[in-house]
């Protein structure tokens, strides 16, 4: 059950990372260019306030939160969805069994 809910987990995020990919290709058509958007640039257009109160709660914790949760989120949305449905996806992956001879007991 819970590898099922990694695997939903992982198409969920792949089919994120696949709408914001699709933005940033059409963004990179138009200018001609190659055009990457940061995820935080995307969060603050989707939702301005979520991210003056992340940065806020982050700071309270501590400044270096703050800067590692920048840094992250600096990254491409696209790649960054992508990486973490690699991830949830390899987490609820099974593993298949060795048969024959030399398998391990």
């Amino acid at each position: 059950m819970i590898r099922f809910l990694f695997r939903a987990l992982a198409l969920f995020l792949l089919a994120i990372a696949v709408v914001l990919a699709v933005i940033d290709i059409s963004r990179s058509v138009a200018a001609s260019e190659i055009l990457l958007t940061p995820f935080i640039e995307s969060l603050q257009a989707a939702l301005p306030h979520a991210t003056t109160g992340l940065q806020s709660s982050l700071e309270e914790i501590d400044s270096s939160v703050w800067w590692l949760a920048s840094v992250v989120l600096s990254i491409p949305g696209c790649l960054l969805f992508a990486i973490l449905a690699l991830l949830s996806y390899m987490i609820g992956h099974k593993r298949r069994r060795e048969r024959g001879f030399a398998a391990p007991v």
